[in-house]
């Protein structure tokens, strides 16, 4: 990465255009409020603070921290009477700068599009303090849930030094980040309202993520309700009318806030039984095809071993493109985790010789997971691994597809970690669920709560949020009112 790029994604250095910055500061004046202050924590060249001018008499006040934006951004708001300071946002006490500017105060800006974890694989500087963010333990720790947004601190830390205020937040920021502010404004003990607006991340910036602008209002006034948040989504920043809206109940952000209350009757509270296929990270050496009834690896090996251990595989992918058969075979060593895989050097030897001989591979996986396991170790694994019947849906896919797998032969089909599963002992029960799944009432639940535009939308929290037994309750009482309707003259 050249030094120019580097600095980039280091400072999340995106600037924002004129016009975009414009249309920003426009949409935040239909309002009619009167701004006595316009706060810019991340002024860059100053774009927003020169379209922040029309609030006639608005004190405006920008921190930057680069040197050459500053003199930049106080060239462009010369004679305005605007305050540019330098200065680092993590270094700044905002609690004291946020007292000192008159009210109502408008913030706004662009703060940096790049997470933590780029940042600390860039070993840079500019970063909050280091700690867990979101409080994740265990596994969720060590497989990166606690990874996030710059900007979500950045916000974060304003909309906790504004609360009792009487404001206007108004940024740039993904979607992905507003969504998780949406839930604290939700919780905050202060009365907040606010929106998200669609914003062409990829004409604007050349980014391709989801971003919208988010606004929040605070009235100044504590909260007669906390916990339950309805938002207006608006498909662009000149949009009158709002396409849907989000929510928030009980700490959970809804996509569709209608559809979630129509559908509430059908969540649940407890875990469904939704499983995540098999992990290994060793894809060249543990998936396997067979060429004229010979098995071969990734590495283009021909690979001669016992098939107790080998099992057919599919990917999300494969279920995606509905193939009829497992194009591929995976090794699993284990039947539970933690089990001892040394059993195998005695059950399978050319298995076991097989595995040392990849040895290095295996000790280079890089994830925590794998420290203090058995020797070529899987996680993933348990009875339901080898379950005969499966109903699965890919993990990566932005499809709401499910199906129902049986064996391929005598062995049970095996998924890997790009899918989920539910285990079923037969294909009866396998084909009824399937139906269910694929039903209006059940793509309506989950459309209510899924976020199209997330890495993952289709997770084992989402699909473990739908009661099953309460979905095949409700569609028995649909079909008998059906029939009822059609049996009355």
């Amino acid at each position: 990465m050249n030094r120019a790029r580097r600095q980039r994604v280091e400072l999340g250095d995106w600037q924002t255009p004129r016009a975009l910055a414009d249309a920003v500061v426009e949409l935040v004046a239909r309002s009619g409020e009167r701004f006595a202050s316009v706060l810019e924590p991340t002024c860059g060249t100053g774009t927003f603070l020169a379209a922040a001018r029309r609030f006639s008499g608005a004190r405006l006040v920008g921190y930057e921290r680069s040197p050459e934006y500053v003199e930049v951004a106080r060239r462009v708001l010369s004679g305005t009477g605007a305050s540019v300071a330098k200065a680092d946002f993590f270094a700044v006490d905002w609690a004291s700068v946020v007292a000192r500017l008159p009210e109502p105060l408008l913030v706004l800006g662009n703060p940096p599009w790049v997470t933590n974890s780029t940042l600390g694989a860039l070993d840079a500087e500019n970063l909050p303090t280091k700690r867990n963010h979101k409080g994740e333990t265990g596994f969720d720790a060590l497989t990166g849930k606690s990874n996030f947004d710059i900007s979500e601190w950045m916000l974060a830390r304003l909309l906790d030094v504004t609360r009792g205020r009487r404001f206007t937040l108004a940024m740039l920021c993904k979607t992905a980040v507003a969504r998780r502010l949406l839930a604290q404004c939700a919780s905050s003990e202060w009365e907040l309202s606010g929106e998200v607006r669609a914003v062409d991340a990829r004409a604007n910036f050349a980014a391709a993520v989801a971003a919208v602008l988010l606004v929040v209002r605070g009235s100044g006034e504590r909260a007669r309700d906390t916990g339950e948040a309805r938002w207006a989504v608006y498909s662009s920043l000149a949009a009158h009318e709002p396409v849907s809206h989000m929510g928030v109940s009980r700490g959970r952000v809804y996509s569709d806030f209608d559809a979630y209350r129509a559908t509430g009757a059908l969540e649940s509270e407890s875990a469904q039984g939704w499983r995540s296929g098999v992990k290994h990270d060793v894809t060249r050496v543990m998936e396997l095809v067979e060429e004229d009834g010979r098995l071969r690896n990734g590495l283009g090996e021909a690979v001669a071993i016992e098939r107790d251990y080998v099992y057919p595989l599919f990917k999300g992918t494969d279920l995606v493109r509905a193939r009829r058969s497992p194009p591929r075979f995976v090794l699993v060593t284990q039947r539970a985790l933690g089990d001892d895989t040394r059993v195998i050097r005695a059950r399978a030897p050319a298995t076991w010789r097989y595995l040392e001989q990849h040895l290095a591979a295996f000790a280079a996986r890089k994830s925590r997971i794998y420290r203090g396991q058995p020797p070529f170790s899987m996680f993933g694994v348990g009875e339901y691994t080898f379950a005969p019947h499966k109903v699965a849906i890919s993990a990566l896919h932005k499809e709401l597809t499910f199906r129902a797998l049986a064996p391929d032969g005598e062995r049970p089909v095996v998924l890997d970690d790009t899918a989920y599963f539910l285990p079923c002992a037969d294909a009866e029960r396998a084909t009824v669920l399937v139906r269910a799944l694929e039903s209006p009432l059940a793509r309506k639940f989950f459309e209510a709560r899924l976020f199209w535009d997330a890495m993952r939308p289709i997770n084992k929290a989402l699909l473990e949020s739908l009661s099953l037994e309460a979905l095949e309750d409700a569609l028995a009482r649909e079909a008998n009112g059906v029939k009822r309707q059609s049996a009355e003259p």
